[in-house]
């Protein structure tokens, strides 16, 4: 088990708009437009959160034109399941 990159999930994880941002996103692709739409901070603070993400592996990010649009990394998301599944096991 790597602990270090999954603390780097929780970490990321642990703030409440990048939370609220993950959960936008769950659904699809987004462009920073969009996300930033629902917040009330900048665009340099989208990207700092946007970075965070990306660091911790869960989100992946391309460019069209001038724009960034966002989506998970699916499987970096279920490996972060199957990981916190197997820390808190509960025996019966």
């Amino acid at each position: 088990m790597n602990y270090l990159a999954l603390s780097k999930v929780m970490k990321a994880i642990a703030e409440p708009n990048r939370l609220q941002i993950l959960n936008m996103i769950s659904s699809g692709e987004k462009c920073a437009c969009e996300i930033l739409d629902h917040f009330d901070f900048t665009q340099p603070t989208l990207s700092h959160h946007m970075k965070v993400l990306i660091d911790s592996g869960i989100v992946t990010a391309r460019k069209e034109g001038k724009w960034h649009y966002y989506s998970l990394v699916v499987e970096k998301i279920d490996t972060f399941q199957d990981l916190m599944s197997q820390i808190f096991k509960l025996e019966s």
